[in-house]
C-alpha cells in the first residue's frame, strides 16, 4: 500500500512538472513567425560569441547581450554564433532559434 502511494505521488509530481514546463512555453504564431523572419532578414545583426552559454531554446542570455526589437511583436532578437535567436525580453530566454 505504501509503495503504491509513493508511486502515485511521484507520478502526480511528474505530471505537475510537465504542466509547469508547458506553462513556461512561449507560442509564436505562424503569422508572427513570418513577420519576424522577414524583419530579421531585412535587418541583419553582427554575430556575437558567448563563451559558456549553450544556445538552445530555454537558454538565458546574459544582460550584457543587446537585444533588438522586432516591431509589432513583443519579442527581441540577436545573433549568437551565426544563429539568429528570438528572445522573450522579460526573461531573456531564447524562445526560438530562427536560423
Amino acid at each position: 500500500m505504501k509503495i503504491a502511494l509513493i508511486t502515485a505521488v511521484a507520478g502526480l509530481a511528474m505530471i505537475a512538472g510537465i504542466g509547469a514546463a508547458a506553462a513556461d512555453q512561449v507560442i509564436v504564431t505562424p503569422e508572427q513567425r513570418t513577420v519576424i523572419r522577414e524583419y530579421v532578414h531585412k535587418h541583419p545583426l553582427a554575430s556575437i560569441n558567448l563563451l559558456g552559454v549553450e544556445l538552445n531554446v530555454g537558454s538565458t542570455l546574459p544582460d550584457t547581450v543587446e537585444l533588438r526589437e522586432v516591431p509589432d511583436t513583443q519579442y527581441r532578437y540577436t545573433v549568437v554564433g551565426d544563429h539568429t535567436v528570438l528572445v522573450d525580453p522579460g526573461t531573456r530566454r531564447v524562445i526560438e532559434v530562427i536560423e
